[in-house]
């Protein structure tokens, strides 16, 4: 079968999975790689590998035998010195290797957009050791977040009201951190209104932005999100100058194409850089139900140097987690036709991943309405409707 493009996905979750099914309705053929197998991305893709990404060897063995059109990281930790010497040699690294580079590590990234760009961020320094955080939250003050330089989905991350709460922040950092570097940053808290992605697709034709996305935190990861996302004219032109800015600075040696999650906290018309991660983001899954192009979609056709729209219209609607409660590898999903049959637009997505931890994404609700707040509701009654049953 002839295929329009090979690609070397590396990482298998939930976001890859949706990105998978979007590339394959565009005639791509995916190999799918994670550190573990029937991953959810694996369970739709053409083939899979099981290796670390942080396997170097492993790593380049993939790309050298499969030979992909492009190779596609879904995940930070990888081994990425790897990803720059196949772009060197000849291999197009999605958006590119300096964007996998830079954006593994917080560090990185947070002195791109502060040093050499010169975006608004907040206060912040690392340490790699207890005594180095004493220090850092004597310059940002308190409260303060601490969270690892490298990891996942806001893991290792917590907010510091007191110096007392130092050691307990820093020992459960390290604990949730990615990688071998035992590092962290300490963050000043920002006293936002709220905070938004701002969805960034540079492509073949230019550069488009969804409208922003609102998102709720807790423990440092995402409970529910919502779009379009309130914010003043003023606001938005500074977030979307500041996300250009920062997205344009990564295309390194590669073209750069694909689509961006850049996150700020907003204050009135006021906008502060906060993280970015080049590729689709986990508070984008609303656009699964707010889009005719999800996420997903505008990343394929990015990166596969289709058509993407200049303007991206969306209807209010939400997305609210589901999320598990303990470790188990034998447990199924009720309550899904309740949730399905609420009254309104409701849809749901389970991942397939094959086990479950405390407080991991299982799936998540959506849900359209006449305007986010009412979203908003539905999507959480929805996910409250949709119950784990283990079966130990």
């Amino acid at each position: 079968m002839a295929h329009t493009a090979t690609i070397l996905l590396l990482g298998s979750g939930e976001l890859g999975r949706e990105f998978v099914i979007s590339a394959k309705r565009l005639g791509a053929r995916v190999i799918a790689c994670d550190a573990y197998d029937n991953a959810p991305a694996m369970q739709v893709a053409d083939a899979r590998e099981v290796f670390s990404m942080l396997d170097a060897a492993a790593l380049r063995e993939a790309a050298k035998r499969h030979q992909p059109d492009m190779i596609v990281p879904e995940i930070e930790a990888i081994r990425t010195e790897v990803l720059a010497e196949l772009e060197n040699e000849g291999m197009n690294i999605v958006p590119s290797a300096r964007a996998a580079q830079l954006t593994m590590n917080r560090d990185a990234i947070r002195d791109l957009a502060a040093d050499d760009l010169g975006l608004v961020t907040s206060r912040y320094r690392y340490a790699t050791t207890l005594e180095e955080v004493r220090i850092g939250a004597e310059r940002t003050g308190f409260p303060c977040v601490i969270k690892p330089v490298m990891s996942s989905s806001g893991k290792g991350q917590s907010k510091v009201e007191t110096e007392d709460g130092l050691e307990e922040a820093w020992d459960y950092a390290v604990a949730n951190m990615r990688g071998d570097r035992a590092r962290v940053i300490v963050e000043e808290f920002i006293d936002f209104d709220y905070e938004i992605t701002l969805l960034t697709v540079r492509h073949a034709g230019g550069i488009s932005f969804c409208p922003p996305i609102g998102h709720r935190q807790e423990r440092g990861d995402y409970q529910e999100s919502w779009q379009p996302a309130a914010m003043s004219e003023a606001a938005l032109e500074k977030a979307q100058d500041m996300a250009a800015t920062v997205t344009e600075a990564l295309k390194g040696g590669g073209k750069g194409w694909g689509l961006y999650g850049v996150e700020f906290f907003v204050r009135g018309d006021d906008v502060i850089f906060s993280e970015l991660s080049p590729r689709p983001h986990d508070t984008g899954m609303v656009t699964m139900i707010s889009q005719d192009l999800s996420e997903f979609d505008l990343h394929a056709r990015a990166v596969m140097g289709l058509p993407v729209p200049v303007g991206i219209a969306t209807c209010p609607a939400a997305s609210a987690v589901i999320l598990a409660d303990r470790d188990s590898e034998e447990f199924a999903f009720d309550g899904l036709d309740a949730a399905l049959g609420l009254e309104g637009d409701v849809d749901v997505r389970l991942f397939g991943k094959p086990a479950t931890r405390p407080y991991r994404r299982m799936g998540v609700a959506l849900a359209s309405a006449d305007d986010t707040d009412a979203a908003r509701d539905l999507a959480a009654e929805a996910a409250k409707l949709i119950r784990i049953r283990y079966r130990e």
